[in-house]
């Protein structure tokens, strides 16, 4: 039972480093791509930044996820504090809303990509085999190897299935997820405002489709889909 117990404190730890770090990402390519275009904004509020207390909010960083872990998968449902933008300032507002939008997924399928690379050098280098040795583990050392390349796996693990599941959750175009501002700006204005006639009932959509088990359905194929590639198999 303590072996067990050290384990999941073990998974917890490096899960929140993963998660964390995956948000700070998120949210610094927003506020980086929105000065790019102009609006200084967000870098006034040093929201360019890795540094985690400028991205962490309570609810959504800390207290959401920890009850999703809990529960014993990693939650599709967790967020950072917003990154203030100024439209008004940006050069080709249509275009920088779209940019800016997707900046945040794009960061963390990059991350995810670079994750994917290292971890499937270590397989073709002969470090670890394939398998999962629990919820968030999808390599394990081979016999013989250091025991620093056991938590290595794991964070390498969560580092990849993170930050999929958030560039696939956050590109799904319901209010105010990412998606739904990239959609927004491609819709003819016919349609627009009554796009936007959804956003004060997004919360309730999003807890719905999710007590239905949507993003899972969403999600499972698209994690196994990569672990196979990662896999080779």
């Amino acid at each position: 039972m303590e072996s067990l117990l050290t384990v999941q404190i073990g998974d917890l730890i490096f899960y929140f480093i993963a998660f964390i770090l995956s948000l700070s990402v998120h949210e610094s390519a927003h506020a980086v791509t929105s000065y790019w275009f102009g609006d200084d904004t967000a870098r006034l509020q040093g929201r360019i930044s890795l540094n985690p207390m400028a991205h962490v909010d309570p609810l959504g960083t800390i207290l959401i996820p920890l009850m999703g872990f809990l529960q014993g998968f990693p939650p599709l449902i967790g967020w950072a504090k917003p990154v203030d933008v100024n439209p008004l300032r940006w050069r080709s507002k249509d275009m920088a809303n779209i940019a800016v939008s997707a900046a945040g997924p794009i960061s963390n399928l990059l991350l995810a990509l670079v994750t994917f690379i290292v971890m499937k050098a270590m397989l073709l280098g002969g470090m670890v085999l394939p398998g999962m040795t629990g919820p968030f583990t999808v390599i394990q050392p081979m016999v013989g190897q250091p025991d620093w390349l056991t938590p290595v796996c794991t964070f390498l693990s969560l580092m990849l299935l993170l930050n999929v599941a958030l560039a696939v959750f956050n590109l799904i175009p319901i209010p105010p997820l990412d998606g739904s501002h990239v959609l927004e700006t491609l819709l003819p204005d016919s349609l627009r405002d009554i796009y936007d006639q959804l956003r004060p009932y997004s919360w309730i959509i999003l807890l719905g489709l999710l007590w239905m088990g949507v993003f899972g359905f969403i999600m499972s194929p698209v994690r196994v889909f990569v672990i196979r590639l990662l896999w080779g198999i």
